[in-house]
């Protein structure tokens, strides 16, 4: 129960931390906001975003769950974290990483959504959301 308390606290500190990095990426400020995602993957789940951003989206759920314990709070978190590095590469024009990151974002939102078997209308909002993002990216809308 404290483990699972206590990723429920880092989900809603996570959720003011994206918010102050989305904007600083409104802002233009990328370097601050690379930085500041660059830590929050330590911080949060104690790997930097290398080790997470070199796991093909194909293999993410099954590898973060089965080689390396990460509970369903974790994979919460670094969707996340995937949607905020989304934005950042959409904001640099890099719309090819761009898209991979939203998706894998996405995957990993509707994998734990699943696993929860608990309705939340703000994870569907977020769903919806990225989902949109991820057509309007692929038909050259943005």
């Amino acid at each position: 129960m404290y483990q699972r308390d206590f990723i429920l606290k880092m989900i809603e500190m996570l959720g003011e931390f994206i918010a102050g990095i989305l904007g600083m990426i409104k802002k233009g400020d990328f370097q601050q906001a690379t930085q500041a995602l660059e830590n929050a993957y330590i911080d949060f789940l104690k790997q930097d975003a290398a080790f997470f951003k070199s796991i093909d989206k194909d293999k993410l759920t099954e590898s973060l769950i089965n080689k390396h314990n990460y509970a369903n709070g974790h994979l919460e978190i670094l969707a996340e974290l995937f949607y905020a590095e989304a934005e950042l590469l959409c904001a640099k024009g890099k719309i090819r990483e761009c898209i991979e990151f939203y998706e894998k974002s996405l995957l990993l939102s509707m994998f734990v959504e699943k696993e929860t078997k608990l309705y939340s209308f703000e994870k569907q909002t977020k769903i919806s959301i990225i989902q949109s993002r991820l057509a309007e990216l692929k038909n050259g809308v943005l």
